[in-house]
């Protein structure tokens, strides 16, 4: 027999090689196969529940790395809480309807050169239908390769029949409670996709503009007040000047005329136009009050206003006042009784109510034109062109302009039930609400604090309609509760849902026989908007969670998970649609992650060609590598992602990989049920590694119920990398490899690395699940009464038995001295004295109480240091002599150790060679247990 067959070498199946593109598919079929998500409600049913509520993604194109990101932490949150018993299912959703979808329907169709407005409504909502579909399952089968487990057979759809039925029943509450309202008021509104557009919806951009200063007689004085203006083709709209009540206003005698402008800003205003002068006059705004001007190119005379609005950051204290064109303006219009008036089109086009010279000239393409009048009117002061942040329309990234239209809104300051607005109702669940992190909170409150009403209508074709009806006698709107009631159920029971609103007259969509509550007449027409996409999904707690066709969920959520940007977003419409309908926000919590950023730091732009997308990370390295990525930083910062990062990522895994195989390969002869060894009659080392583990597992737990995954993997990959291998198991292999299968040494080592292989496996399924499953799979051929799946388990709960602080104390000095000892021997080594560490022999001298831990341990303790042999002495003497830098005071010598090289476990041992013996004593004596005849090897 040969020496080497003499020992317990690792034997696994388990590949060293992840091969994880082609590995996880099979995964996938095997989750599939089991039914795992159906497992999961079997198993915990009845157990408490856990909602993490799927804000929708947009049904449109292949997921992006952000995407990626929020899925990814989703899944690991809702797969930590089952893992901790909860009954914690999940229900993805997409976001079916709007815009993007039209867009690109329509682009369909222009490629077969026909017009949206050639075919049925009915027929071009099919065609968005069937594109949202096609993008659903797209999608889904993206979403299921990234590992993500949840109900992928019954996900919901804002675009399915009883989804829109509910939320046609939600509208019908928000107008039975006197939330929503109609009226003309400026709003968000691109001219290129001629549609209203919510505050979400806007993104700011740099833009170039004219900056203008422009004079208006005063009708009794002769003196001009001066506003300034970036916008100046809304002075056709003009129709006040604002000036703040408090501030100081001068009269300025100028070539120009006596110019009125804020004192403050006179400097400025000077070295702005060049104007020179002297002051004659200072008041006070609110002596401006109701002084009236003449409009330079439009024969109106209007007043100057007061308002809190007005500040001196810029221009000239006095403010141009567009109700139909401005949020502020308005507010102080309807304050004086003055309409919003918008002399301008759905495509951005001056309307015949404009000048004539202006009439069907596009918005931007008129400031020009009327700076031009201005100069010729001579009413232009002066001119500029400025670089400024302004609002463009987040899907098509044009410039966005306020206009004054007929809409449907929620009001912010509708009084609810309880005699509070509704925005002070949002703002006391804003303050309830757990926010992670805690930042986020303050965030919201001060959007909801200053948002305005929200615009919900929509002009456009493929969405919920706002199902209302007006008397065509009386004018009166219908919104009874029964006639909502009505056409949810129409839409519910119809294969196409709120198509039917689309496809039917009014009396056949009203109950039968209705009549006019206020005149009795039955001649109706049907309201043409749909609702706000944002509504749509606002609305998806009620339509999921609390009226669903989902058993498994219930209502509230306990989290929503999403970018920061829906804090202007699903956040804040779902929070406003629930505090309106049910008194209190649809969520106890909200964790929000940042963007994903290059690994420069940059924003991802196919332009710039820095875009990461997942499909490659996942063919090239694995969905595991782009799950681990997710918990590598601190994501609720804006996260960095790059291939040089991946690579790096590929390393940790690979580390935390191999160490799994070591486990398994040291398990091979290990059963559970009968070899275990008892904690009190384990060896120390051993109980020092499951007292380290469990620091391990109380940190982890502690982490996922925070959310901070990332210092999960910072702890858990420390725990690999230096405890384990750097460690323990290096330290281990000798006692694994050399003792006898059945002797307690081996079988304590085994005991202790099943404990880690269970454990660690556990806290990294919500992680790494396709890793860990695999692990798991090959762990239940050791013990074939676990589970079916790790995610049918539980997460490792921490031992109390297993804490020992006094014996991790004694190890922290005993690795001291072993940091120093490794110092030396590697000295050894770069002096040719010695090649491997067997091969040394250290002395030692220590001060007393580390002297002292080595005495108990002598018997031992050159296993833990991996060398021959430790001396304690007073005076080291040897080839190479260090002073511990660890250990202050104590000295380190390496000599190369005595005796032979024992062939079997490579120690040099005095014993091997004597009287003819072939390896050291300590082998003899474990061949003799193995009843091996030491003659008979070679």
């Amino acid at each position: 027999m040969e020496i080497k067959d003499t020992l317990n070498l690792p034997q696994t199946d388990f590949p060293m090689k992840a091969n994880l593109p082609s590995k996880e598919p099979e995964i996938l079929s095997l989750w599939d196969k089991i039914n795992l998500y159906g497992k999961l409600r079997e198993e915990r049913k009845g157990k408490e529940k856990y909602i993490l509520h799927d804000g929708p993604p947009y049904a449109n194109g292949h997921i992006h790395i952000g995407h990626a990101l929020n899925k990814i932490l989703k899944d690991i949150l809702v797969k930590y809480q089952s893992m901790k018993g909860k009954d914690a299912p999940f229900v993805p959703g997409w976001d079916c309807h709007g815009l993007p979808i039209e867009q690109q329907v329509e682009k369909q169709l222009k490629e077969k050169k026909i017009k949206k407005e050639d075919i049925p409504k009915s027929e071009f909502r099919k065609l968005c239908r069937d594109y949202a579909k096609t993008f659903v399952e797209i999608q889904k089968q993206e979403f299921k390769r990234i590992g993500i487990i949840g109900n992928w057979e019954n996900p919901y759809l804002t675009m399915k029949p009883s989804y829109q039925a509910q939320e046609i029943l939600e509208l019908g509450r928000i107008f039975e409670k006197g939330v929503a309202y109609r009226g003309k008021k400026p709003v968000y509104w691109c001219i290129y996709d001629k549609t209203a557009e919510a505050e979400a919806e806007v993104e700011y951009q740099e833009k170039k503009d004219p900056s203008i200063y422009v004079k208006f007689k005063l009708v009794d004085e002769d003196a001009y007040p001066v506003i300034w203006t970036t916008t100046p083709w809304t002075l056709p709209a003009n129709f006040g000047i604002m000036v703040h009540p408090e501030y100081d206003y001068v009269y300025y005698k100028t070539e120009k005329g006596t110019l009125i402008v804020a004192k403050e800003l006179l400097e400025s205003f000077k070295e702005k136009t060049k104007l020179e002068g002297e002051v004659i006059k200072e008041v006070k705004g609110k002596d401006l009050e109701f002084k009236e001007y003449y409009h330079p190119f439009i024969d109106r005379v209007s007043k100057i206003y007061l308002s809190e609005f007005v500040e001196l950051s810029a221009g000239t204290g006095l403010v141009h006042m567009a109700p139909g064109h401005g949020q502020e303006d308005y507010i102080i219009g309807q304050r004086y009784k003055v309409e919003p008036f918008a002399p301008v089109d759905d495509e951005g086009r001056f309307t015949k109510e404009a000048p004539s010279w202006l009439e069907g000239v596009r918005v931007f393409d008129a400031n020009e034109i009327i700076i031009n009048k201005l100069e010729e009117v001579g009413a232009l002061i002066h001119k500029e062109v400025i670089n400024h942040s302004y609002p463009h329309c987040w899907r098509c990234k044009n410039p966005v302009i306020f206009r004054a239209t007929p809409q449907w809104f929620i009001s912010m300051d509708a009084i609810l039930e309880g005699g509070n607005t509704l925005r002070g109702e949002a703002l006391k669940e804003i303050e309830r609400v757990r926010w992670i992190p805690p930042y986020g909170q303050n965030r919201i409150k001060s959007m909801v604090e200053n948002r305005p009403d929200w615009c919900i209508s929509r002009q456009r074709s493929w969405g919920v309609p706002i199902t209302v009806f007006y008397c065509q006698d009386c004018g009166e709107i219908v919104k009874d509760m029964e006639v909502f009631q009505h056409v949810a159920n129409l839409v519910r029971n119809n294969e196409y849902g709120a198509d039917i609103w689309f496809e039917k007259e009014a009396k056949e969509l009203l109950p039968e026989g209705y009549r006019c509550k206020k005149c009795g007449s039955q001649n109706f027409k049907k309201e043409e908007d749909i609702l706000d996409v944002w509504f749509d999904s606002g609305v998806s707690h009620a339509a999921v969670l609390k009226y669903g066709e989902w058993e498994e969920l219930k209502w509230p959520a306990d989290m929503y998970l999403e970018g920061s940007d829906q804090h202007r977003g699903w956040f804040q419409s779902s929070l406003l649609e629930s505090v309106a309908s049910y008194n209190r926000a649809p969520y106890d919590s909200v964790l929000t992650h940042g963007f994903t950023l290059d690994e420069k730091g940059r924003k991802m732009s196919k332009s710039a060609g820095n875009v990461v997308a997942p499909e490659k990370v996942i063919n090239e390295y694995g969905a595991d590598i782009l799950r681990l990525w997710v918990v590598t930083e601190d994501y609720t910062e804006d996260i960095k992602i790059g291939f040089n990062l991946i690579k790096r990522i590929s390393e940790d895994y690979r580390k935390i990989r191999n160490t799994f195989r070591f486990f398994l390969g040291n398990l091979y002869d290990f059963n559970p049920s009968q070899d275990k060894v008892e904690y009190k009659d384990m060896l120390e080392l051993d109980r020092w590694i499951l007292s380290k583990l469990q620091g391990l597992i109380q940190l982890s737990d502690k982490a996922y119920e925070e959310g901070k995954f990332h210092k999960i993997y910072h702890s858990v990959k420390n725990f690999f990398i230096v405890d384990l291998s750097a460690i323990y198991l290096d330290i281990l292999k000798d006692r694994l490899y050399i003792y006898a299968p059945k002797s307690l040494e081996r079988k304590s080592a085994q005991t202790a690395l099943w404990e880690l292989l269970l454990s660690l496996n556990k806290l990294l399924a919500p992680i790494i699940s396709f890793t860990t499953e695999e692990v798991w799979q090959y762990t239940r051929k050791i013990d074939p009464s676990l589970k079916e799946s790790i995610h049918l388990e539980l997460l490792p709960s921490v031992n109390s038995e297993y804490i020992d602080k006094d014996l991790e104390n004694v190890y922290e000095k005993l690795l001291q001295i072993r940091d120093d000892v490794l110092k030396a021997v590697e000295e050894a080594r770069k002096k040719d004295l010695v090649r491997h560490p067997y091969e040394a022999r250290v002395i030692l001298k220590l001060p007393q109480d580390y002297k002292q831990l080595i005495e108990e341990r002598v018997d031992w303790i050159k296993f833990f240091f991996t060398v021959s042999q430790v001396e304690l002495s007073e005076n080291p003497q040897a080839e190479v002599v260090i002073e511990g830098e660890s250990v202050k005071g104590s000295t380190v010598a390496v000599g190369r150790a005595k005796g032979e090289k024992c062939p079997r476990c490579w120690i040099y041992d005095e014993s091997v060679g004597r009287n003819g013996q072939k390896v050291c004593d300590r082998c003899k004596e474990q061949l003799i247990k193995m009843n091996i005849n030491m003659e008979e090897l070679v």
